[in-house]
């Protein structure tokens, strides 16, 4: 009995001693790996401490999809002009910065960091990115000092939802490190506005991505969603392994490319849209609306009219017609207003009863004829009945009763 416990204690302390084994190399930290062993660049010191840089260039002689990179540079200085309303002063394109941000969370606030900062330039050779990495929070301070100095010698900012969110979270994480932000020199210019004039018709989506393939022609592969930058950020912060992070690097370069590329784009549609060669009637249709926002009718109304020709959805089709009849009126050609509203009123649509009502006004008011006007009103009764409609019916049996006699309208 005894030997059978020696026996028992013998294998109890082997199987001890396996264990500790193998729970020893399943605790093992693996060999950290760095960031310059995966990417051409440097870290850089300054007076804060250091960070890792790392610049990319996109040749001249390159496309991304149908953009042409070379053509960047020969962009004309005064190219935001119009579409930023004369708040962009000209400057060539060497003095523009397109800026994006990788950061610890999408929704901002004081809590979320800008861990990579990717700055885009033209330049003759063509187009360059610099990447700023805080390898740790750390660095943070040495990496905005170092966005600081390069940004001195741009004018104007260029980015994409930047106004909400890429500036506002910047200069955040500038005052909580108690440096001053540099963007207060730099006139600024968020496309996302413009695209959205231009495509939000023609297009479910204007997020960049969706525009680089819609527009640029270019498929993304193997790209990192964006909502899992955050958490590839973190999970580098815990094991060290930046090989993980290559897919964020890439990521931000290719969304500043982008951004550069629909940039020799965007405002070119509101810097001479009357020679602007749209292929589609929703893009004329955006230009149009914010022309006419911005008070230029006649311009807006040829806008109007080339998207109609060009071809537009039953739904954009008859809102464009109603809206080019409201600026003829607007512009004090009745008759052409009037031709709208017959158009309007001759076929089924939603605004079908709002231009009949029209057309009553008119042979009310400005041609006196009350039988024309008690005929197009009771047209819109039968499609849309109303107590305002009704109301304007017994004014206008009155007002003819009392001009023409009591058999005019039988």
């Amino acid at each position: 009995m005894s030997d059978l416990r020696e026996q028992l204690a013998v294998l109890r302390q082997r199987v001890a001693r396996i264990d500790q084994k193998y729970e020893a190399r399943a605790h093992a930290p693996s060999p950290p790996s760095f960031v310059e062993e995966f990417l051409s660049g440097e870290e850089v010191a300054t007076e804060y401490g250091s960070h890792f840089e790392t610049e990319k260039l996109y040749e001249r002689h390159r496309h991304h999809g149908s953009s042409d990179i070379g053509a960047l540079a020969d962009l004309p200085s005064n190219l935001f002009d119009s579409i930023s309303e004369g708040g962009i002063s000209p400057a060539a394109p060497e003095e523009w910065a397109f800026l994006d941000t990788e950061t610890t969370g999408l929704s901002g606030g004081s809590g979320t960091c800008a861990f990579l900062v990717g700055i885009g330039r033209i330049t003759r050779q063509g187009f360059h990115v610099r990447q700023f990495f805080m390898r740790d929070y750390a660095e943070e301070a040495s990496l905005l000092d170092a966005v600081t100095r390069h940004l001195a010698p741009f004018r104007v900012l260029v980015t994409y939802n930047g106004r909400t969110f890429d500036q506002p979270l910047l200069e955040t994480r500038y005052r909580l490190n108690r440096a001053r932000p540099p963007f207060g020199r730099l006139q600024h210019l968020d496309l996302l506005y413009g695209a959205r004039r231009l495509w939000r018709l023609r297009f479910e989506s204007c997020r960049l991505v969706d525009l680089e393939n819609q527009v640029l022609g270019v498929e993304r592969q193997g790209d990192l969603a964006g909502a899992l930058i955050p958490y590839v950020y973190f999970e580098y912060l815990r094991t060290r392994d930046a090989a993980r992070m290559l897919p964020i690097f890439h990521h931000n370069c290719t969304d500043i490319l982008t951004l550069a590329c629909l940039a020799g784009i965007v405002p070119l549609a509101f810097q001479d849209p009357a020679s602007m060669p749209f292929r589609h009637g929703s893009e004329a249709l955006g230009i149009a609306r914010w022309l006419r926002q911005a008070g230029e009718l006649e311009p807006a109304l040829q806008l109007f009219r080339r998207a109609v020709d060009a071809g537009l959805s039953d739904e954009l089709l008859f809102q464009t017609l109603w809206d080019a009849g409201l600026l003829e009126r607007r512009l004090g050609r009745a008759d052409r207003a009037l031709a709208e509203w017959t158009s309007l009123a001759a076929t089924k649509n939603p605004f079908r009863v709002r231009a009949l009502e029209e057309l009553a006004k008119h042979y009310e008011h400005r041609e006196k004829n009350y039988s024309m006007a008690l005929e197009m009103t009771r047209c819109a009764i039968t499609h849309q009945d109303s107590a305002a409609l009704r109301k304007r019916e017994q004014r206008l049996l009155a007002r003819g009763q009392r001009g023409a006699g009591a058999g005019i309208f039988r």
